[in-house]
C-alpha cells in the first residue's frame, strides 16, 4: 500500500468515526487550494476509460484529461504556476468519503450523479450518458433478463448497480445470490473465473472491461430496461465558487469542439495500455448535453 493509499485509508477512517475533517466546511476549496499550494485529484485504476491504470502504472483517461484542464484554470485564476498537483487512488466505496473529508478536491472517474448522492457531493456538468446493462457469460445459457433465475450475479461495492440488482431481484423474483466485488478489475475477474453468470454495470464500463479481457469474445452485453444515468466529475457539496470554474472549464471544452475530440480519443480509437479500441459513438443524449450543458438527473 502506497502512501497516498494509506492516506486515503485514514482520512476515510476518520470520517466514519466522526472525526474534524479540513473541508467540511462549504466554499472553501479555492481557498484551501491557495493556501496548500495543492491540488489534488482522485482516480480510478480500473475504469475505463474514464480514468485508469496505464502500462506505467500512471492514471490516464477521458476524466483525467478534463481535469488536467481544470488543473490549468486553477493555476491561471489562483496565479500559482508551480501548482503542486497530488493524485490519490480512490475506488466505488471509498470515493464520496474523500470527496466529503477535503483529501480530493475533484475526483476524476466514471460515477454516476443521482439524488442519493447529491445529499453528500455536487457534481458538475454531465460528462457521459449511460445505461445500466449485463455482460453474461456465453456458457451460462442467459439469453434474456428472466433466464438469471436461480443464478449468481456480481455488482461492484459502491457502485449504482448495487440498488439496481436489489430492486431488480425483488421485483422479477429471481432469487439471484449476489456477489460484491471490491472494484470493476475484481468484477470481471469474478465473472470471468465463472463464480458469476452475469455483471451488472454501466454499459460503457462493461465495454472497457470486456474489450481488456484475454476472453472477450468469451461474454455478451444484454439489455436489462435500465434508464440512462449521467456521469459528471465530483466535487463539494455547496461549493458554488468552484462548480462554477469548474462547470466553466467542461462548458468551454464543449463550446471550443475540445470535448469531441477528447471523445474520440478515448472511445473511438486505440488506448493503452493494450490499443485496444472501444469503438463507442457518441450517443444522441450526449450530444444533447454537449449542446447545452446541465447537471441535471432527469
Amino acid at each position: 500500500m502506497n502512501r497516498l493509499t494509506l492516506l486515503a485509508v485514514a482520512a476515510v477512517s476518520g470520517l466514519l468515526l466522526g472525526a474534524p475533517s479540513f473541508a467540511q466546511s462549504t466554499g472553501d476549496t479555492l481557498k484551501k487550494i491557495k493556501e496548500t499550494k495543492t491540488i489534488t485529484l482522485g482516480y480510478r485504476e480500473s475504469s475505463v476509460p474514464f480514468s485508469f491504470l496505464d502500462g506505467q502504472q500512471k492514471p490516464v483517461g477521458f476524466s483525467m484529461d478534463i481535469c488536467q484542464a481544470i488543473v490549468a484554470k486553477v493555476k491561471q485564476q489562483l496565479n500559482l504556476p508551480a501548482l503542486e498537483v497530488k493524485e490519490v487512488a480512490v475506488n466505488s466505496s471509498n470515493r464520496i468519503p474523500l470527496v466529503v473529508n477535503g483529501t480530493v478536491d475533484v475526483e476524476c472517474g466514471g460515477t454516476a450523479n443521482n439524488a442519493a448522492r447529491q445529499k453528500q457531493v455536487s457534481f458538475t456538468v454531465a460528462t457521459f450518458v449511460s445505461q445500466p446493462l449485463w455482460l453474461v457469460r456465453n456458457d451460462a445459457g442467459v439469453k434474456r433478463p428472466a433466464d438469471l433465475k436461480g443464478k449468481t450475479i456480481v455488482v461492484t461495492q459502491g457502485s449504482n448497480a448495487v440498488g439496481f440488482a436489489r430492486k431488480f431481484n425483488d421485483e422479477q423474483k429471481l432469487d439471484l445470490m449476489t456477489i460484491q466485488a471490491k472494484d470493476h478489475g475484481e468484477s470481471m475477474l469474478t465473472l470471468d473465473g465463472g463464480r458469476a453468470a452475469a455483471w451488472l454495470e454501466d454499459d460503457i464500463l462493461l465495454a472497457g472491461e470486456k474489450a481488456n479481457s484475454r476472453n472477450g469474445a468469451s461474454f455478451t452485453l444484454m439489455p436489462g430496461g435500465f434508464d440512462n444515468i449521467y456521469y459528471g466529475l465530483m466535487l463539494r457539496k455547496d461549493d458554488a465558487e468552484f462548480k462554477t470554474l469548474v462547470d466553466g472549464v467542461i462548458a468551454g471544452m464543449m463550446k471550443a469542439g475540445e470535448f469531441d475530440k477528447l471523445y474520440k480519443k478515448w472511445f473511438e480509437s486505440p488506448i493503452p495500455p493494450k490499443g485496444m479500441n472501444l469503438n463507442f459513438p457518441m450517443t444522441d443524449k450526449l450530444r444533447e448535453r454537449i449542446k447545452s450543458p446541465s447537471d441535471k438527473i432527469d
